[in-house]
């Protein structure tokens, strides 16, 4: 494994991603702690507690991260995000979804108010310098955003700066009733690294060639990207006005005939806008060459569900996993390492990899 590598800031001088990085367990390992446990990440799965005493222990990026951790809802109806490790010998504390007044460890009796302040905690007479504030159950940062809960183990960035700038740009759309739609929400199993699936949605150079079809109603000389601290844009226009966005004579762009807004959020989430509603694809890396994408659909116009560029995006991701599998056997090649950027159609991909250069080399 090399030590670091370096991702030139002039994409025409760049070289891509070393190849290592998509297979060798070492780098995989890497951005588990210094990626994955610094950043924001979606509580997909996760219904929100609403009542006062309700707890809902969940595991958080399964697969991955492994960490154990628990909703709870104190006296006050505010909603926490705690570790659900007790504090004593590091068992679990809630085994299951319930109701309750407190938190109380089975293994040895430990008690933690809802908010994780410790509470009591049986035959520790005489101990000293007990209790002291690492014997509360550490809280962990949760913000919402519409109907999407989020949570950070160790934030590197402010949630605020992750979200701003596709807020400023979407903010308008009906988010808050969106409507989660199970039907067609499915998760996804792919024989590659997380990075190569975020690479490919990330550039536009591969749309007319492997999405010549599907997407065909998309204007692909008039895509282009937009950076961002912590993320992209990118705006897909369509050929036609009919499965456009109704944009008010305010907005950035009025006039245009946007058919889609995708959002990627460094380092695993995309959240894609469409007149219909929001598709949601949440990636999971599993092991070095081996994810879980989560499509996750909230629904504001069910009547524009079935045109448009979003009308049919389980073959989009039919002909994106077909791809990102065959580099993933490419990278392995005894032949390849790094490749350049098209200065045009990757400077999403580019700003991607500088972004996993400076997060993997810290």
């Amino acid at each position: 494994m090399r030590e670091n590598f370096e991702i030139n800031p002039e994409i025409a001088r760049a070289e891509t991603l070393p190849a290592a990085v998509y297979h060798e367990r070492s780098w995989y390992e890497r951005a588990k702690e210094r990626i994955f446990a610094r950043s924001w990440q979606l509580l997909a799965d996760v219904t929100v507690p609403k009542a006062a005493g309700h707890v809902l222990p969940f595991t958080l990026l399964e697969g991955c991260l492994d960490e154990p951790l628990v909703l709870t809802v104190d006296d006050d109806g505010q909603l926490q995000c705690l570790s659900n490790v007790c504090t004593h010998r590091g068992a679990l504390v809630v085994e299951g979804e319930g109701h309750v007044k407190a938190l109380r460890c089975r293994y040895h009796g430990r008690r933690f108010a809802l908010d994780g302040k410790f509470a009591s905690m049986p035959e520790f007479d005489g101990v000293a310098n007990f209790p002291r504030e690492c014997d509360d159950l550490p809280r962990i940062p949760l913000e919402r955003w519409g109907p999407l809960l989020f949570c950070n183990l160790d934030p590197a960035f402010a949630f605020s700066e992750w979200v701003k700038p596709m807020e400023e740009r979407v903010g308008f759309l009906p988010i808050d009733r969106a409507v989660y739609d199970s039907s067609s929400s499915r998760d996804y199993l792919i024989d590659a690294n997380w990075a190569l699936y975020c690479d490919n949605y990330l550039e536009e150079f591969h749309i007319p060639f492997v999405h010549n079809a599907s997407l065909a109603e998309l204007d692909y000389g008039e895509y282009r990207t937009e950076l961002y601290p912590y993320g992209t844009l990118q705006i897909g226009i369509a050929k036609t006005s009919a499965d456009a966005f109704s944009l008010s004579p305010n907005h950035l762009d009025h006039g245009s005939k946007v058919a889609a807004f995708y959002y990627w959020l460094f380092p695993n989430l995309m959240l894609n806008f469409y007149p219909w509603g929001l598709s949601v694809n949440l990636v999971v890396p599993l092991s070095p060459t081996r994810t879980r994408v989560s499509f996750l659909s909230y629904v504001w116009d069910e009547q524009r569900r079935a045109s448009g560029v979003g009308a049919d995006l389980h073959r989009v991701e039919m002909e994106d996993e077909e791809v990102v599998e065959a580099v993933q056997r490419g990278v392995r090649s005894r032949f390849y390492d790094r490749g350049r950027y098209s200065p045009r159609r990757e400077t999403g991909t580019h700003h991607f990899h500088r972004l996993l250069a400076r997060f993997l080399n810290d």
